[in-house]
Formats: C-alpha cells, sequence, structure tokens
C-alpha cells in the first residue's frame, strides 16, 4: 500500500484495545475542575500527503498521490465504534454526577456533625460549672445557686419541689452529672460518625479521580478516531449518523404512538420545557450544570430547578426515584429516559420531540424522541 493510503483496520485495531481497558466499571464522585469549552475533533493527519521521504540507500520511488476509498461499510463500523465510546464515557460521567451529588451531601452532613461538636464542647463546660456551683452550695448549706435552678426549671418535670435544700443538692448533683454523661456520649458518636464521613469522602475522591480519567479517555479515543478522516469522510460519517437517527425515528413513528400521545403540559411543565428550549445552542460538557455547558442530566435538571422543583442530578436517580408513566400518557415536561443502563435522559417537548444535551462536541439541540433506544418515561411533577 503506498503512503498515501490509509487504513481504518489500524484504527478499528486500536479502538478495540482502548475499549477494552476502558470498559471496567468505575464508581465516582464528586466536582473537579472540568473543561471550560469542549476539545474540537482533532485535525486530520498530515501522514497521508505526497512528498514523503524515499527508501534509504539512493533508491527513490513516487509516492502514490491516491487514497484508498473508504467504503460505507468502514464508516458504519466508525460510527458505530465512535457510539459505543461515548456511551461509556456517558455512563462514568453519570457516575462521576451521582457520586458528587453524594458528596455535597456528605460534605453538608460533616458541616453540621462539627457544629454539634462545638455546641456540644460548650453544653459540657456549661455542666461543669453548674456542678460546681451547685456542690459549693451544699458546702456552704445554702439552696441551689438560681443558674442550676434555671437550667433544671427547663426540665418539664419540677422534681425539685418541695424537696428540703440537702435533697435538692443531691438530686441536682445526679440530674447535672447524668446530663454531662448524655452529652459525653453524643460527643463520641459525633467523632464516630464525622471520622466515617471523612473516610467515605477520601474513597469517593480516588474513585472520582478514575472515573475523570475513564471520561476523558473515552473522549480522546473517539476523537481520535474521528481526527483519522478526511475532511468529506467526516461528512458522510454525519450523513450516516444523520440517516440512523432518521431511521430510528421513523420506525419510533411508524408504531403509531405520536397518535395516542395527547398530554397538556404542566404549568411546572411549561417553565421547564422554556429553560431547556432556552439553552438550545450552548455545548456539551460532562458534568456540567449551566449556565454555559451543559451534560444531559444537568440540563433536565437545572430545567425543573428553574420551575420550583428539585429532582435527582442523574438519568440514572431520575430514572429511579421520579414516578414511571405509560409512554401514551407522556406531556410535554416529561423526561426520556434511554438505553437499557440510563445513561442518558432528554426533555418531551412534544409533536414526537425532545430537547437534550447529546454528547461530546455536540450543542443542546432538538431530536426525534425516537432516535434513540427509550428505556421509559419519567414525570418529575407527578
Amino acid at each position: 500500500m503506498g503512503a498515501g493510503k490509509r487504513s481504518l483496520t489500524m484504527a478499528a485495531v486500536a479502538v478495540v484495545c482502548a475499549m477494552t481497558v476502558l470498559g471496567a466499571p468505575v464508581n465516582a464522585y464528586a466536582s473537579q475542575t472540568k473543561p471550560t469549552e469542549p476539545t474540537p475533533s482533532p485535525t486530520p493527519s498530515s501522514s497521508n500527503t505526497a512528498g514523503g521521504s524515499g527508501a534509504s540507500g539512493g533508491s527513490s520511488s513516487t509516492p502514490d498521490t491516491y487514497s484508498t476509498p473508504v467504503t460505507n461499510e468502514e464508516l458504519e463500523a466508525v460510527r458505530e465504534k465512535l457510539e459505543g465510546l461515548y456511551h461509556e464515557a456517558a455512563v462514568a460521567t453519570d457516575a462521576y454526577n451521582a457520586a458528587e451529588e453524594k458528596a455535597d451531601r456528605q460534605s453538608e452532613e460533616i458541616v453540621d456533625l462539627a457544629h454539634e461538636v462545638v455546641e456540644g464542647h460548650a453544653k459540657l463546660d456549661k455542666l461543669q460549672d453548674l456542678i460546681g456551683a451547685a456542690a459549693r452550695a451544699q458546702y456552704r448549706g445554702g439552696g441551689l445557686p438560681p443558674e442550676v435552678q434555671l437550667w433544671l426549671s427547663e426540665n418539664p418535670q419540677d422534681f425539685l419541689e418541695g424537696a428540703d435544700r440537702v435533697r435538692q443538692g443531691q438530686l441536682a448533683t445526679k440530674g447535672l452529672l447524668a446530663e454531662m454523661t448524655r452529652t459525653q456520649e453524643d460527643l463520641e458518636q459525633y467523632s464516630k460518625d464525622a471520622s466515617a464521613r471523612w473516610e467515605k469522602l477520601e474513597a469517593n475522591r480516588k474513585a472520582k479521580e478514575k472515573a475523570k480519567k475513564k471520561i476523558k479517555k473515552q473522549i480522546a479515543a473517539a476523537q481520535e478516531l474521528e481526527g483519522q478522516l478526511e475532511d468529506d469522510e467526516r461528512d458522510r460519517l454525519a450523513q450516516l449518523e444523520q440517516e440512523a437517527a432518521e431511521q430510528s425515528q421513523a420506525t419510533w413513528l411508524d408504531s403509531g404512538i405520536l397518535g395516542e400521545i395527547n398530554g397538556k403540559a404542566s404549568p411546572q411543565g411549561k417553565q421547564a420545557v422554556k429553560f431547556a428550549t432556552d439553552q438550545i445552542g450552548k455545548w456539551y460538557e460532562w458534568g456540567a450544570e449551566g449556565p454555559d455547558t451543559y451534560d444531559c442530566s444537568g440540563l433536565t435538571s437545572q430545567a425543573w430547578a428553574a420551575a420550583g422543583l428539585t429532582i435527582p442530578r442523574t438519568s440514572q436517580e431520575q430514572w429511579r426515584q421520579l414516578k414511571h408513566i405509560d409512554m401514551q400518557d407522556m406531556r410535554p415536561g416529561d423526561l426520556i429516559i434511554y438505553n437499557s443502563d440510563a445513561s442518558h435522559v432528554a426533555m418531551y417537548l412534544g409533536n414526537g420531540s425532545i430537547v437534550h444535551a447529546p454528547r461530546p462536541n455536540r450543542k443542546v439541540s432538538i431530536a426525534g424522541a425516537g432516535t434513540m433506544q427509550i428505556l421509559g418515561v419519567v414525570r418529575p411533577d407527578a
């Protein structure tokens, strides 16, 4: 094969190797600094241009100036491999986002525990002062100091009423000691809880880094594969992607389902739809929740947040936690979950259309609801 000939076979082998290495499931965690804008696809390699160096030893050969035509079958294989790579990146992104949401909750719990510890120590100090005051009063043979009486008066059972001074002091000291013991036990439990949460955060931090690497490698592998195509081949590949989407949408419409869907959007659903469609034209970015870039579930969760309703951050949790509805009952604002692993989500607009953030190097756009494998439909405001 001449210097100008290229083979997609080597590219396919490289992708298969990449998918083998990157195929292991990964748990993910918390937010990290992410790229502020999508990375464009690499430009084609210049290795297939004429004018390369000749063979050693003074001999020369005329470079072949014609490239081997890439067939539609080969481009279809590339399309399927790209689809697989971006799907794996989406799965890792969903796990990353889920862990980020979990980490936020854990961080809030740790802060709450820290406040409890501070308040517990302050309470312990106060109890120790009160116990000392009660002991000094009993030594002098007097009644309870006012601050001790005030503390005990908070108890609904005024168990000191009618008791003599000695008995008052004994009961007071006993009650304060019991309260101090409970406070010390609470502080020990707070410490254990905080330690356990810190351990989880550290484990999630490591898992998050692993997930982040997987996302980047999957996207880089896809971009590298696309970068090996000439401009006209990329145009043909885009045409194949469009044809596949149109065929999938046509099959979905041929089922007659659209004639059964006539639901009207709720007031909140209209607000969510408006927010989502206002984002059309903004770039996809994994892990992003706006306002300039979004991933698929970042778009849907923020759209419903704008409508005044908090829903889970990820497509998988949206599928797990939100109310499932029959497709014929679907209405604008509902969320369509895609793929058997619930790795993609879009918002239904009506008339068989959706708005979604598709994948890296794509923008928020409108598409046919049946262009991907539908898992089911959920309703945030059920």
